[in-house]
C-alpha cells in the first residue's frame, strides 16, 4: 500500500530524520514574526569578469570587477533573496568564490570607500 504523502504549511520545513517541523524565515514573516538581521549587506565573489549591465539581473546591486573576479554587493532582503542571487550565479555558470554577510562597519567603510 503506498504512503499517503505528508502536506506541510507553506513555508514549514521537515527537517531530515525528525518528524518535527520548524518555520523558515518567509514563513515567519509571514506569521507576523520578522526574522533577524534581514534585510543584510552582502558581498559575492565569482570568477570572471561581469560588467554593471548585470546589475539590473541582479536586483540592483553594485557589479565591480577587480582583476579576473567579479563582485556584486548591496542589500539583499531576506534568506530567500540571497539564494535567489545564488541561483542567478548558478544559472550563469560563474565559479563562486565567496559569499560574505557584512557587519554594519564593514559595509559603511565599503560605501564610504566607493563615494
Amino acid at each position: 500500500m503506498a504512503r499517503k504523502p505528508r502536506i506541510f504549511a507553506e513555508g514549514a520545513i521537515r527537517t531530515a530524520g525528525h518528524s518535527t517541523l520548524r518555520l523558515s524565515g518567509r514563513a515567519l514573516a509571514g506569521a507576523g514574526v520578522s526574522a533577524p538581521g534581514w534585510p543584510a549587506e552582502y558581498e559575492i565573489r565569482v570568477a570572471g569578469v561581469l560588467d554593471d549591465r548585470w546589475a539590473a539581473w541582479f536586483d540592483g546591486l553594485q557589479i565591480s570587477g577587480q582583476g579576473e573576479e567579479t563582485v556584486i554587493c548591496g542589500l539583499v532582503a531576506d534568506q530567500p533573496a540571497l539564494h535567489g542571487l545564488l541561483t542567478k550565479v548558478r544559472d550563469l555558470g560563474l565559479c563562486l568564490i565567496s559569499v560574505h554577510r557584512l557587519d554594519t562597519g564593514q559595509a559603511e567603510t565599503r560605501h564610504h570607500d566607493q563615494a
